[in-house]
């Protein structure tokens, strides 16, 4: 499969489908993310050198909701612990079919076990790193703490969980300024307006953001001893909690 130009919305494809990681989806993923949240081609490979830093060994590495691999393949490139295994786990069958192809042809020293899975209902036993790279604001805000709390439950001590998430403000000014960088962020890549309202359309009922402050209450909620911010851009931000 050739990945492809992101098209999808230049028609309104959120009048008629709404937003789904489907095969569609899957062709145009790399460029559609790239397009669409700024630093991310920066915080991927950030993820791998953190990996580097705090995986341990004879440990596991989870990547949840790992789409193409990404986090994934920037982890077995740059991790140097002995024994370390990566848990790459997806619900979307065509993310997951294709990015076991990713994997076999771009893998580092680290092996990647790619999981079709609910991350929900995935074990999460002796890790040292684990991963939510813009998966956990896909998951209904009710089931959020759950999640957060079983991989708590489920890491070694001084262990580290990396999050990066879309979020929103608390005033309305900040929030109204955010949205707007962020759209004039999506037009120097080339989107149509039609482009960006389709897709936030199509977003508005399966990515719900939440605040910083909620975010950094859910860590301690589960037991995280401390956490920092270590990347933001306009509403997209990247964080560190340790177990």
């Amino acid at each position: 499969m050739t990945d492809e130009q992101d098209k999808l919305f230049a028609k309104n494809r959120a009048v008629t489908t709404g937003f789904r990681f489907d095969e569609q989806v899957v062709k145009v993923f790399p460029d559609m993310i790239a397009r669409s949240v700024p630093g991310y081609e920066l915080v991927v490979p950030m993820i791998g050198m953190l990996a580097r830093r705090y995986a341990q060994p004879d440990s596991n590495l989870y990547d949840l909701g790992c789409s193409l691999g990404a986090a994934s393949l920037a982890m077995s490139l740059a991790v140097s612990a002995g024994g370390t295994k990566i848990i790459a786990v997806d619900n979307s069958a065509a993310m997951v079919a294709r990015c076991r192809n990713i994997v076999a042809e771009n893998g580092g020293v680290v092996p990647i076990d790619v999981r079709l899975q609910n991350m929900r209902e995935t074990p999460i036993e002796k890790a040292s790193v684990v991963v939510l790279n813009f998966t956990l604001q896909f998951l209904d805000p009710g089931e959020r703490q759950a999640l957060v709390d079983r991989i708590a439950r489920g890491m070694l001590a001084n262990g580290a969980l990396i999050l990066s998430e879309k979020i929103c403000f608390e005033e309305p000014q900040e929030q109204a300024d955010q949205t707007a960088w962020h759209h004039d962020f999506k037009r120097t890549q080339g989107y149509s307006d039609l482009e960006i309202a389709g897709k936030r359309n199509a977003l508005e009922d399966v990515l719900r953001p939440e605040t910083e402050a909620a975010h950094l209450q859910r860590f301690r909620n589960a037991g995280f001893s401390r956490c920092h911010r270590w990347f933001q851009c306009f509403s997209f931000a990247s964080y560190i909690a340790f177990k």
